[in-house]
């Protein structure tokens, strides 16, 4: 499932069949995962290995685990590789997320994804390909997540009461420990550190080689893609399903 969602508005979702093969867009470099990740919580069930190419996060019956990033972002270009939890996971949920803190935050959910938060729109791409575009509508009243800088999170947990069936289904304990595993995070984007973003001053270059995202649209070729991916893979798009908005869609569902 890819989602956004700001505290101040209702939950804007769109439900997706993702292969578990799944993986990020390979960055340009491989990131030393020392430097960029701080491991929160699980109790050693979150791990950096070879010298800080690789992270594993596990769940067993006890615990999850998770992992934030060091840095906070306003905008940019997210890459990671993720591999999720193998064979029969059913029950288990592998979250990567950005959101920022306070009572009315932010939150990006691009669970499996890769994403491109920018200031016009957010565009969300598995393996290249974009599957997503949710465009900044504040002109017709739609919260857009621009005024707050937000880490990376993620976080491997049991969600049995609810995730698969609706809880019908549970957690095959047996199987555990589970795993998912991340490699080559990289971050072309506006950092935020002691009150500014590095972009306040001067935006990237839409000609250097990591500026171009902070100006990213979507090409017709593009679009083709998204439209294709779409048709064939989207189980559920909350701007068809009139049930729920009873009073009248979102406007941004609307929108042009």
């Amino acid at each position: 499932m890819a989602s956004i969602y700001s505290s101040s508005s209702s939950a804007v979702s769109t439900a997706l069949i993702i292969s578990l093969a799944v993986s990020f867009l390979m960055a340009t470099s491989a990131a030393n995962l020392y430097q960029d990740i701080d491991i929160t919580w699980g109790d050693g069930r979150a791990n950096i290995l070879n010298n800080g190419q690789l992270l594993t996060l596990s769940l067993d019956k006890t615990s999850g685990s998770g992992f934030q990033s060091k840095k906070e972002y306003m905008f940019g270009k997210i890459d990671m590789q993720l591999k999720l939890v193998p064979g029969n996971s059913a029950g288990t949920v592998t979250a990567y997320y950005l959101s920022s803190q306070g009572p009315t935050h932010d939150e990006i959910d691009f669970e499996f994804l890769e994403a491109a938060i920018l200031p016009l729109r957010i565009i969300f791409s598995v393996d290249g390909t974009p599957i997503r575009e949710f465009k900044n509508s504040e002109s017709i009243g739609v919260a857009y997540p621009k005024n707050q800088p937000m880490r990376i999170y993620s976080s491997l947990w049991n969600a049995d009461d609810g995730a698969t069936r609706g809880g019908l289904v549970k957690t095959d304990w047996s199987k555990a420990p589970f795993t998912a595993a991340y490699r080559n995070f990289n971050a072309n984007a506006c950092v935020w550190s002691s009150g500014s973003s590095s972009c306040s001053s001067t935006p990237p270059s839409s000609t250097s080689n990591n500026g171009g995202w902070y100006s990213q649209e979507l090409d017709s070729t593009s679009q083709e893609r998204m439209k294709w991916v779409q048709k064939n893979y989207m189980i559920y798009n909350y701007c068809t399903d009139k049930k729920r908005f009873p009073q009248g869609l979102p406007p941004e569902c609307t929108a042009s």
